[in-house]
C-alpha cells in the first residue's frame, strides 16, 4: 500500500467512524431538531443531489474559488515585494498588522455599500479575509530567506527572476503554503457568512432559509454539504501541495533518515 493510499485511508477514517456513530445514536431519535441520520442523509439525496447542486453549490464554489484565487496572486505578489525590503517592511509591518486583526465579517455592510449584494461583494468579503495569511506568511518566508545562500546567488551573479524563482520563492514555499492553508478554512467560513444575511442564493443562503422554514432535515443537509465541500477542498489542497512541494517533503524525509 502506498503512502498516498494509506494518508488518504487515514484521512477519511475518522469522519467514517463518527458518521457511524452518529447513525447508530440518533436511529430511535424523536426530537424535532436533531433528527436521525438516516432522514437527514434521505433529505440530503433529494436536496443537494438535483438542481440545487447546480443553482446553489456550484455559484457558491466558484465564488469561494475566485476570492482564494485573488488572495493567492495578491498575497504572494505583494509580500514578495514586502519581504524583499527591510524598509518597507518595517514601515508596512504595523498596518499590515493592524488590518489582519479586522475580522473581516465587520466589513461586510461597508462592503455591501459600495459593492451591492451580488457575487463581486462575496468575492471581496473572501479576498479580503484570505489575503492577510497569505501576506503575512509570505512576507516572513521571504525575510527567513538564509543569508549564505544569498551570498552565494550573488557571487554567482544569479539575479532577476532566476533568483526569484530558484531561491526566493523555493525558500519561501514552505510558509506560503501555510499561510494557504489557513485562507482556505478562512475562505469557507466567509462564503457562508456573505451568503447567509447578504444573498439571495448559495448554499450558506439556503442553510438559513431551511432554518427558517423548520425545514430541520434540509438544514442538516445543509450542514453535511458544506462538511463536505471542506473536506473536499482539504484533501485537494493536501495533494497540490504533495504535488508543488515534492522536493520540500524529500527533504524532510532524508533528514529523518540521517537522523
Amino acid at each position: 500500500m502506498t503512502g498516498l493510499v494509506r494518508r488518504v485511508i487515514g484521512f477519511v477514517a475518522l469522519p467514517v467512524v463518527l458518521f457511524g456513530v452518529w447513525w447508530v445514536t440518533s436511529a430511535d431519535s424523536v426530537a424535532v431538531y436533531f433528527p436521525p441520520l438516516s432522514k437527514i442523509m434521505t433529505a440530503f439525496k433529494e436536496t443537494w443531489l438535483g438542481p440545487r447542486l447546480r443553482e446553489d453549490v456550484l455559484p457558491s464554489v466558484l465564488r469561494l474559488l475566485g476570492g482564494y484565487a485573488l488572495a493567492l496572486l495578491l498575497g504572494i505578489l505583494l509580500g514578495l515585494l514586502i519581504g524583499s525590503s527591510r524598509r518597507t517592511r518595517s514601515l508596512l509591518e504595523p498596518g499590515l498588522e493592524f488590518f489582519r486583526a479586522i475580522p473581516p465579517p465587520v466589513l461586510i455592510p461597508g462592503i455591501v455599500l459600495l459593492a451591492g449584494i451580488d457575487n463581486t461583494m462575496k468575492v471581496l468579503v473572501i479576498l479580503f479575509g484570505c489575503i492577510w495569511p497569505v501576506l503575512l506568511n509570505t512576507v516572513e518566508g521571504v525575510r527567513a530567506t538564509d543569508d549564505v545562500l544569498g551570498d552565494t546567488c550573488r557571487t554567482y551573479r544569479v539575479g532577476g527572476f532566476m533568483r526569484l524563482r530558484v531561491f526566493v520563492l523555493r525558500s519561501a514555499s514552505p510558509q506560503i503554503v501555510t499561510g494557504a492553508r489557513q485562507a482556505l478554512s478562512i475562505a469557507i467560513i466567509l462564503m457562508v457568512i456573505s451568503e447567509m444575511f447578504y444573498s439571495s442564493g448559495g448554499l450558506g443562503n439556503r442553510v438559513v432559509r431551511y432554518q427558517r422554514e423548520f425545514a430541520i432535515p434540509e438544514m442538516w443537509s445543509g450542514v453535511l454539504m458544506l462538511g463536505l465541500l471542506g473536506v473536499t477542498l482539504s484533501l485537494a489542497f493536501w495533494l497540490v501541495e504533495r504535488r508543488i512541494m515534492y522536493w520540500y517533503h524529500g527533504l524532510r524525509a532524508a533528514e529523518r533518515n540521517v537522523v
